[in-house]
């Protein structure tokens, strides 16, 4: 499989389709609005406490740009540092690359099942069906994404996977699977948060004193020590980085810190933006290994699959810096209304729009750049401040030069552009389509509105309320008014050269 392959999931509709039929799922949009206005509150509420929130802000999108102009530089680095401390690092080109270098160190072992934390690098790579075509299962030990694996579906939001799935949905999922993956739910589950957690943590706790092999990802690396860094909030990954003998660690390129004194901004920002929390419940940091404490074997893998693709894109690369705490998707009005599911990537949300379309190539995601309505929402609350409009709006146009490449004929799109600036580029042609146009749109128009228009117009007019051209442009009316106002006055400057 290539990297676009496990990044974009095949089979599934453009955006436009897709959102539509989400749009259509109450429940669904019920779910979402829950969610994003309860983390958006909170996020809001912890990131006031801070009076240099903003200062913060900048620090990091200083860091982020300054480590991407020399990301070779860091990542040689860091692997220098991760080996001097017992670790070994491997390079990963594409999500193939990256597969087979974790499904071999996992059977070198002898190991026939792992333990996962949370990670979007693994997801992305499509890990879990690779290490299961080589007969090796993955357990997912995050309370979301395990009801995710549970339920054989995927997931929908970066930092809460399972945010589609309301309580009950989930008491099913756990009475019908949990005893297809190990230890039954109990009987009479009931659907109290605690109650599903508790089951959970009963499923679990087998696999975690069981298993000899983990893998995870890495919120963060320090390039100066090799310090290695994974924040969450159940414990399951502490679980996961101290208990077993063996952890393979899969990392995007871009995640290298130049130094460890520059963890401290970013984990004052991550959790308040991600999950609204001063500070995230457990912190994790491992060098290498260390005799007596933790696994006595660490491999890091350094992804690529796309990202420097990415980097050479002097625009488009500031994506390159999120550090995947999911504000962008909670104030985002379409996520919000859609889910993630209907991106049709691991990556969804506004970052998901703008950094899967740079990992697999933007015609092989070319509606993404579009599912957005430009309202600015994801960069206020981004914490490493990413235009992300900007960012849309640059690969709006690569997507519109992608599709008009390998065209023997021009689009319809494009004619009509073509023809809007013939006729605006003169006055005279631009005033007569003016008059024609209010012409035309009193023959269409009902209390002062044009409804849904047949033809090409109807995907645009079909779901908006446009008024109806005024009668008299801004042109006419100004000759007029002028034309009026002159006249006056030679009439008032007679009258008084009478008097």
């Amino acid at each position: 499989m290539s990297g676009a392959d496990n990044v974009v999931w095949l089979g599934t509709p453009a955006f436009p389709e897709a959102a539509r039929a989400a749009l259509a799922d109450t429940r669904l949009r019920a779910n979402l609005r829950r969610a994003t206005a309860t983390i958006r509150d909170k996020r809001l509420a912890v990131a006031a406490e801070l009076d240099d929130w903003e200062e913060l802000r900048e620090r990091a999108a200083g860091v982020k740009r300054r480590t991407l102009r020399h990301l070779d530089h860091h990542l040689l680095r860091l692997e220098k540092a991760v080996t001097a401390e017992g670790g070994t690092v491997h390079w990963a080109a594409d999500a193939a690359e990256a597969n087979r270098i974790v499904t071999y160190l996992v059977k070198a072992t002898g190991e026939s099942e792992v333990v996962k934390v949370k990670s979007m690098a693994t997801q992305e790579i499509g890990l879990n069906e690779a290490l299961a075509e080589a007969g090796i299962r993955a357990y997912e030990t995050d309370l979301a994404e395990l009801i995710v694996q549970l339920g054989g579906d995927r997931p929908s939001h970066i930092l809460v996977p399972a945010i589609h799935r309301g309580r009950s949905e989930i008491r099913e999922i756990f009475l019908r699977e949990m005893g297809e993956w190990g230890r039954p739910a109990p009987e009479g589950l009931g659907d109290d948060p605690r109650d599903l957690a508790e089951a959970a943590r009963l499923h679990l706790r087998e696999k975690f004193l069981r298993c000899k092999v983990a893998v995870s990802g890495a919120n963060f690396a320090a390039a100066d020590s090799g310090t290695v860094v994974v924040v969450e909030s159940e414990g399951n990954g502490r679980m996961c980085l101290t208990l077993p003998d063996t952890l393979i660690t899969v990392m995007g390129l871009e995640k290298v810190l130049p130094s460890f004194a520059d963890l401290d901004v970013f984990l004052q920002l991550l959790p308040r933006s991600s999950t609204g929390e001063r500070m995230n419940p457990y912190t994790s940091l491992w060098t290498g290994v260390t005799e007596g404490d933790g696994p006595t074997d660490f491999h890091l893998v350094l992804l690529d699959n796309g990202r420097t693709a990415a980097l050479a894109d002097e625009v488009g690369r500031q994506a390159l810096s999120c550090i995947r705490c999911s504000a962008c998707l909670n104030v985002c009005p379409v996520y919000e209304r859609t889910g993630g599911h209907a991106y049709g990537s691991v990556y969804p949300g506004p970052i998901g729009a703008v950094l899967t379309p740079q990992l697999v190539g933007v015609e092989n995601a070319a509606s993404l750049p579009f599912a957005s309505t430009l309202c600015g929402a994801c960069y206020d609350a981004c914490p490493v401040k990413i235009n992300i409009p900007e960012v849309l709006v640059h690969l709006r146009a690569k997507a519109v030069e992608a599709k008009r490449r390998g065209r023997l004929l021009p689009t319809a799109e494009a004619l009509a552009m073509k023809a809007a600036g013939w006729v605006m580029s003169s006055p005279k042609r631009l005033a007569a389509a003016q008059r024609l146009a209010a012409l035309g749109a009193r023959l269409v128009a009902h209390d002062g509105r044009i409804g849904a228009l047949p033809g090409p117009l109807a995907r645009w007019t079909g779901t908006r309320d446009t008024p109806a051209p005024p009668r008299e442009s801004l042109r006419a009316w100004w000759r007029r008014t002028k034309a009026m106002n002159e006249t006056q006055g030679r009439t008032t400057a007679e009258e008084e050269g009478r008097r």
